[in-house]
């Protein structure tokens, strides 16, 4: 991957994590968040496999999901 769009990746990741902390709907929490954790699993693998980043971020990610999913049943 170009080096450079790798780098946009990361900015897109650490944009999406700034902005769900600026929300307060749970909800585009949740979908903004898990935007961001997909951002940073891509950048961790396309950075050499920096596993501190991909594996608390891939664990994030299914976390969101549970969570957007037994909300939408409970509803």
């Amino acid at each position: 991957m170009n080096p450079q769009l790798n780098e946009y990746i990361g900015y897109a990741a650490s944009f999406f994590i700034v902005i769900s902390f600026i929300l307060k709907d749970v909800q585009k929490i949740r979908m903004v968040n898990l935007l961001g954790c997909i951002c940073f699993v891509i950048y961790g693998i396309f950075s050499g496999m920096l596993w501190p980043i991909i594996i608390p971020n891939a664990i994030l990610f299914f976390v969101q999901i549970y969570h957007l999913i037994t909300s939408k049943k409970s509803k």
